[in-house]
């Protein structure tokens, strides 16, 4: 008996090249990997919203991989941005190098494309557009992830959608 075949997903850098293989239409999800948690948004199938959806409080890889893939399995989503993030000039630091061996783990258990998305700021952005809402502090320590998530998203979603307008 042979083994069957693993499933592998494609880790994209451009984020052109990542454009380049999603089907024309398809929800994506956006991610905001961080040390203890995982931020999760999930676009509309035609990718105009990113709309957050749930903080998964990292244990351990399988555990969190598994709640990924229901939640993405729910959704249909057909492609994967994750934050990266960089240093302010630019660069990449020790959390870009985890941010990439996460990709990699992923791209080993779901055959989706994962593309990267520059998420700079997104943490301040989400902070500010909560504070601006009048979230308690509470409340933003509860969302904080998932809201910085859609940013991130809806950054691609953005782009995805200049580069559609190019062709």
């Amino acid at each position: 008996m042979t083994a069957a075949p693993a499933v592998q997903g494609q880790i994209l850098d451009p984020f052109e090249a990542f454009a380049g293989v999603l089907p024309r239409h398809g929800a994506l999800a956006g991610l905001d990997f961080g040390s203890k948690t995982i931020g999760v948004a999930i676009s509309d199938s035609l990718r105009t919203v990113a709309t957050p959806r749930e903080t998964v409080r990292r244990k351990k890889f399988s555990s969190d991989s598994e709640r990924l893939m229901a939640l993405f399995s729910g959704a249909s989503v057909t492609g994967i941005v994750l934050g990266l993030p960089r240093n302010m000039d630019g660069s990449e630091g020790p959390r870009c190098q985890s941010t990439r061996a996460f990709a990699r783990n992923l791209a080993a258990v779901l055959a989706l494309p994962i593309g990267f998305w520059d998420e700079r700021l997104s943490t301040v952005a989400a902070e500010r557009a909560l504070l601006e809402a009048d979230t308690s502090r509470a409340r933003r320590a509860e969302v904080i992830d998932h809201v910085a998530a859609s940013y991130i998203l809806q950054g691609a979603l953005d782009r995805l959608r200049h580069l559609g307008d190019q062709l």
